[in-house]
């Protein structure tokens, strides 16, 4: 009787270690306002524009990895396709809100998370005409490094070791955009009202209407990992 109460009370304390060491954030919305974007399952809720191989789920890890040469974004649509929620039928609207993710690279490595943005594509190697991005960055060969709001306020130095696992949150209120990696603020813009942008750039800028969430596979020799990510709506 001993041994089966023992090998009984073994079994519930794993039970709750292991609930304890479950990640929160692919947890139902919680009193605090943050919903779990990403499941640690599979891709439910995300939808790939191009090369849907470059995006896959292993080890309860989102892995992103372009299969060919052209740019593949991984659209967040929830409900959207359903014809419900903020959604137009191909991704969900996101206007004021903070996004958080954990994050890591494999070292030489590129990729990006955009917002505000859609579908249309500005050329043929598949890089998204609208919306920002805040740069994920490893390679040394991209100027432009992790925490970037690409070519709007550039970072020529990376504040994280990429390799290690670290948090990016992003927060949108109006026309004011953050960026901050591991807690500490390194971008603080406000866009400027009828912001004019280079040609090439033109749609880079914030929505009336919101838009959408898409992290980016920018090439073969570039993976990313995401842990969590999340997201929390601001008035």
């Amino acid at each position: 009787m001993n041994a089966v109460l023992t090998t009984l009370a073994f079994a519930i304390a794993a039970g709750a270690a292991a609930a304890g060491n479950a990640p929160a954030d692919n947890a139902p919305a919680g009193d605090d306002g943050w919903r779990p974007l990403f499941n640690g399952e599979d891709l439910s809720g995300w939808r790939a524009n191009l090369d849907p191989d470059a995006f896959a789920v292993e080890d309860g890890l989102l892995r992103v990895r372009a299969t060919g040469p052209k740019r593949a974004h991984l659209f967040y649509v929830g409900d959207a396709g359903n014809g419900e929620g903020n959604g137009d039928g191909d991704f969900e609207r996101f206007r004021n809100f903070e996004l958080e993710a954990v994050v890591r690279a494999e070292p030489n490595s590129n990729s990006g998370i955009f917002f505000h943005t859609d579908r249309t594509l500005r050329d043929a190697k598949g890089h998204l005409a609208t919306g920002y991005e805040l740069q994920l960055n490893s390679s040394a060969r991209e100027r432009r490094k992790t925490g970037s709001l690409y070519a709007v306020v550039d970072l020529d130095r990376s504040p994280v070791d990429e390799t290690n696992w670290f948090v990016v949150r992003l927060a949108v209120r109006d026309r004011r955009i953050t960026v901050a990696l591991d807690g500490e603020t390194v971008v603080d813009y406000t866009e400027p009202e009828n912001v004019e942008r280079p040609a090439s750039r033109a749609g880079r800028r914030l929505s009336p209407e919101g838009g959408a969430i898409a992290l980016q596979a920018h090439d073969p020799d570039s993976v990313w990992s995401f842990r969590s990510i999340k997201v929390r709506p601001l008035p």
